[in-house]
């Protein structure tokens, strides 16, 4: 799915904390369309929800690693939502390929009806990490659309980034290269805000 410069970007007027959910089946029964943000621990996710909602403190960030371990639901315009999922710090895939750093995650990114695109972000500062890639693997065989974001943009030189960038993509298992878009974000410099939000648009049309 092309993402169209210049075209209609959703205006998150309303945002909101929901619940925290312990796993899938505690989830909120609804049917708005959800859109979840997941990676490494200490990536970004919650100072992007505050950047992308422009609510400073809506998510909670916090310095130390692995401190999200609820699924986080927040109500977007009281029609959408954005889902803080726990970081995967110290994942492994499992043998029958369902991640097992945290069951309840796995779960819902398997089974979430609702579920619109994932948004995996990924700490542009560093080569490729194992875990990334094995992630990226799993989620691509749930079928579930996903979107690489390239996170803390603002630390190093565009050049850097986007070296880092092309490494990252070419270590990419060959049947999912080219196969998500990819946006490169500051959550400092609000950098990649507009194309995520295009994108979140595309799923709500």
């Amino acid at each position: 799915m092309a993402i169209v410069p210049g075209a209609w970007v959703v205006q998150i007027k309303s945002a909101t904390f929901h619940i925290s959910a312990r796993n899938a089946e505690a989830a909120p029964e609804w049917d708005r369309p959800e859109f979840a943000l997941i990676g490494r621990s200490n990536v970004g996710k919650s100072s992007m929800i505050n950047m992308l909602t422009n609510k400073a403190g809506l998510a909670k960030v916090s310095a130390t690693p692995g401190k999200t371990q609820l699924l986080n639901f927040f109500v977007m315009n009281e029609v959408w939502s954005l889902v803080d999922l726990p970081g995967y710090g110290f994942a492994k895939v499992a043998k029958n390929q369902k991640i097992d750093f945290n069951e309840s995650v796995g779960d819902y990114l398997e089974s979430r009806e609702n579920l619109r695109r994932v948004f995996t972000l990924i700490d542009s500062r560093l080569p490729p990490q194992r875990i990334d890639i094995d992630f990226i693997n799993w989620l691509g065989e749930t079928g579930v659309p996903f979107a690489l974001i390239f996170t803390k943009a603002d630390k190093q030189s565009p050049t850097k980034t986007k070296a880092n960038v092309d490494t990252f993509l070419a270590a990419m298992p060959e049947h999912l290269k080219g196969t998500a878009p990819v946006i490169v974000s500051s959550s400092k410099d609000r950098t990649g805000r507009l194309e995520i939000l295009r994108m979140i648009q595309q799923g709500l049309d």
